[in-house]
């Protein structure tokens, strides 16, 4: 081993780091009944948002790619299960990873492969919080 990191996998977008913390902290929280009180749901943001600047400064892009696949299975939990979950949370944090996953074409190595099915599973997500309206709502 050579003793040096690769690095271009954090230069791919801005997005994920910025905007998902707070969506998968609302997704966490949406899976627990009751839901927790806006002063427990800044907590969780905020852990969120320790657990993604860890995973930029000292992780890697296996760590990085592992936790996009734990994001992925939130949102598609919420997607298949249309009367629970926060659905606004689940497709922002779709769109965004999925848009991370489309770039990772352009960097080399097995990032773009790897995903392939979390891009497949996203793709059908998003449809699917776009188009199904919430059961039980007024909106």
């Amino acid at each position: 081993m050579s003793g040096r990191r690769r690095l271009d996998w954090l230069g791919l977008t801005p997005e994920p780091e910025r905007e998902l913390p707070a969506a998968v902290a609302a997704l966490r929280a949406s899976s627990h009944r009751p839901p927790p009180d806006p002063a427990r749901s800044a907590e969780l943001t905020a852990v969120e948002r320790r657990r993604v600047e860890r995973l930029v400064l000292r992780g890697s892009r296996h760590t990085w790619l592992r936790y996009l696949a734990e994001v992925t299975a939130l949102v598609t939990a919420v997607a298949a299960r249309p009367e629970q979950g926060d659905r606004a949370a689940a497709l922002l944090a779709a769109e965004v990873v999925l848009d991370h996953h489309r770039m990772l074409i352009g960097l080399p190595g097995p990032g773009y492969g790897r995903t392939a099915r979390d891009r497949t599973a996203l793709e059908s997500a998003v449809r699917t919080l776009r188009t199904t309206p919430r059961k039980g709502s007024s909106r």
